[in-house]
């Protein structure tokens, strides 16, 4: 019979997305797969390619929060639990997880039964979960070549390997980039505004208006934003006759991506490597509430090889973004230069080296 793995993710999108692509990887060679997630894990895993999800107790609480700590350990304690019976009927050959507390029991169980495991953190600062079982767990891999707060000898002994992303996504690492030629349609994607604050929904919008007017004509927008602030936006874009699409969500974002000659978004891990692999320019703001202020970490990636323009939000104004926008827009070579330079530090083989080193891990049992 096919070996099997125990992919342990949850929680959010960013944490399922690479976990899948690493099950479509095991897969193809041969694995068999099964999910270990939570109650929030499973809305976004309806397509999940695992022959069986197992539903685990999981839970966070805040750090000064005596009675919330005590309920989490509890929760998580039932959640190792239902792991190990699970383990015991499953037998799986090896355990990786994606970080976030619905990860927590499946490779804590893992570990007390002297499973193989892994795990794989999305972010260049390595979470508060992976960062308690990296110094425990078989083997660690990472998406960006650097790892904040990370003890020294996980950083040491961390394998860089990039983030998975999705088939379609991956499949814009052929394409090549395309600078707009002078007076063609200038295609614009804002992403990142869905679930966000109003900071992109709103102050993008006023940006564009601000432009001169050669440029507003030429603008194609598509822009991701929050339903309360379409009405906003879409009336701002009509004012400046600027041609613009808003809506809350975009399902073919790789074709979007794909045509854009410019991005601005937030930088989460899954947005940062798929501009990379992509080879898009971008503008980002990384998102100040973040945990460990891991988005501007992730920003280096591309900031640090002039793949994109960084604006931190204590510092984002519409005049300052409209400055950028202006500057960028009317400079195709420098646009042409920044894809260069986003694609040269891809890694489109993620999965598959993800993959490579779950089959060395699991060759160790």
């Amino acid at each position: 019979m096919a070996r099997l793995a125990v992919v342990a993710a949850g929680g959010t999108g960013g944490h399922l997305f690479p976990a899948q692509a690493l099950a479509e990887a095991l897969i193809g060679r041969g694995w068999r797969i099964v999910l270990a997630t939570d109650e929030r894990g499973a809305a976004f895993a309806d397509k999940f390619p695992a022959q069986e999800r197992i539903a685990l107790s999981a839970s966070t609480a805040r750090a000064g929060d005596p009675v919330g700590m005590a309920r989490a350990g509890i929760t998580i304690l039932r959640g190792v639990l239902q792991a190990r019976r699970a383990f015991r009927r499953l037998d799986p050959a090896v355990v990786v997880g994606f970080g976030g507390y619905p990860s927590l029991p499946a490779l804590l169980a893992a570990l007390g039964q002297k499973r193989p495991t892994v795990v794989h953190e999305q972010n260049a600062v390595l979470g508060r979960v992976n960062r308690f079982l990296a110094p425990r767990v078989d083997r660690v891999a990472c998406a960006f070549p650097t790892l904040e707060r990370a003890p020294p000898q996980v950083k040491r002994a961390a394998v860089v390997v990039g983030n998975p992303v999705r088939p379609e996504i991956r499949a814009l690492f052929d394409q090549a980039y395309a600078p707009p030629a002078d007076g063609a349609p200038l295609h614009v994607l804002v992403t990142g505004g869905s679930q966000g604050a109003r900071l992109l929904s709103e102050l993008v919008p006023e940006a564009m208006a601000r432009l001169p007017e050669a440029l507003r004509l030429r603008l194609h927008v598509q822009q991701q934003t929050r339903a309360d602030s379409m009405e906003f936006a879409s009336r701002v874009y009509a004012d400046a006759v600027i041609k613009a699409e808003v809506a809350p969500f975009f399902r073919d974002m790789a074709g979007r991506l794909g045509a854009a000659h410019l991005v601005i978004g937030r930088a989460g891990a899954s947005t940062c490597c798929e501009l990379a692999v992509a080879g898009r320019p971008s503008i980002l703001v990384p998102l100040k509430i973040a945990a460990d202020d891991h988005q501007r970490f992730n920003a280096k990636l591309l900031a640090d090889v002039g793949a994109a323009a960084v604006a931190l939000e204590d510092e984002l104004t519409t005049d300052s973004l409209a400055g950028a926008l202006n500057s960028l827009l009317r400079d195709p070579d420098r646009l042409g230069r920044m894809a260069a330079s986003a694609r040269s530090v891809a890694q489109p083989q993620a999965a598959e080296r993800l993959a490579d080193l779950v089959e060395q891990t699991a060759q160790t049992r």
